[in-house]
């Protein structure tokens, strides 16, 4: 009898223990992640999604898709063995919220049972930003959706900024911001406006929460389509490029050094640019407690670049010059690590 007991108490004590070491979370990574173009096969009549479908000039199969989804899976199943564990990341090019159920039904992502919190954008191409989450860690409370509007351009149409205020690890409450900001199509000049309004509009959301929450922490993630010394990010959105007599109202843009460091998420002509962009508010850098921001990073993994040929070192994507590849994305994934 006793020994029975002492047995019972040890699994006890081992269970006990057990929990208490998975509940003890003192790091967790927050990414970024432009998915290029992660569509279905079926036909919907309000989205551009002609090109994606069995009869299009893409020929995208159901083995075509199947095979990105399991690209994409086995990025962001590395990610989430990342030291500190992935918690969040926020996703573009994703045509609808069944693509995002269906990347995390995979089997490589089904055992981490991530959560989608997925918003319907009016872009004319049909691609949205979205998060996946492990609610294991992450509690969502709040979403709300800031469409994008560009002056003297009635028609303009592009990706809603989408926000998700959550609690980590049940203390921390996290304001997320992911974003698509409007492409360099036909032109830098043409074009310019766009990230200018995104850039001003992601400032004013930040500010907004500011109002209210002087503390705040605040992650602004997304493909910005620009590189982070552009006006839209560093005047528009009002970044500062290093922590010296940083307040909590500022925004800070760790991403800078690394660019000028000739680290980048996306290749084009030859050259690395930083269009991926993860920024944070003053209170993730020097808060009272709780969370702070420790640094930011590219995941580069081998697997993620073209080995041989005209885009060898590129990163390894879906298609490249109209040629089915096979591949993963054009961009890269970033990603920052918070530590407490």
């Amino acid at each position: 009898m006793k020994k029975r007991l002492l047995t019972v108490l040890a699994l006890f004590f081992a269970i006990t223990c057990s929990i208490t070491a998975q509940n003890d979370f003192s790091k967790a990574v927050v990414g970024f992640y432009n998915l290029e173009n992660l569509f279905d096969t079926i036909n919907d009549p309000n989205k551009n999604d002609e090109q994606f479908l069995p009869e299009g000039s893409y020929q995208w199969t159901s083995q075509r898709y199947l095979q990105k989804l399991d690209r994409l899976s086995q990025v962001i199943a590395d990610m989430m063995k990342l030291e500190g564990g992935l918690v969040v990341l926020g996703v573009s090019e994703v045509e609808n919220e069944q693509v995002l159920l269906d990347l995390v039904a995979t089997e490589r992502l089904r055992p981490f049972g991530l959560k989608v919190c997925h918003h319907e954008s009016p872009d004319r191409r049909g691609v949205d930003v979205s998060f996946l989450y492990n609610p294991a860690r992450f509690r969502v409370i709040d979403t709300a959706a800031f469409p994008l509007v560009v002056p003297d351009q009635p028609e303009f149409i592009s990706r809603d900024q989408w926000l998700m205020t959550g609690i980590l690890d049940g203390s921390d409450t996290l304001y997320i911001l992911v974003n698509h900001w409007p492409s360099k199509s036909g032109g830098e000049r043409r074009s310019l406006p766009g990230r200018l309004a995104a850039g001003s509009l992601s400032h004013d959301i930040a500010t907004g929460i500011l109002a209210k929450h002087p503390s705040a922490k605040i992650i602004i993630m997304g493909d910005l389509n620009d590189n982070p010394n552009s006006k839209a990010i560093m005047e528009n959105l009002g970044t500062k490029t290093n922590t010296k007599n940083l307040t909590h109202n500022d925004l800070y843009n760790p991403m800078w050094k690394m660019y000028r460091d000739g680290i980048g998420s996306y290749a084009y002509r030859d050259s690395w640019e930083m269009l991926d962009n993860i920024i944070i508010s003053g209170g993730l850098v020097t808060p009272a407690k709780g969370y702070r921001y420790q640094s930011a990073h590219v995941f580069r993994k081998s697997y993620l670049f073209t080995k041989s040929g005209s885009y060898m070192d590129y990163p390894f994507r879906m298609y490249a010059g109209g040629v089915y590849q096979g591949g993963y994305s054009d961009h890269l994934p970033v990603y920052i690590i918070l530590n407490k």
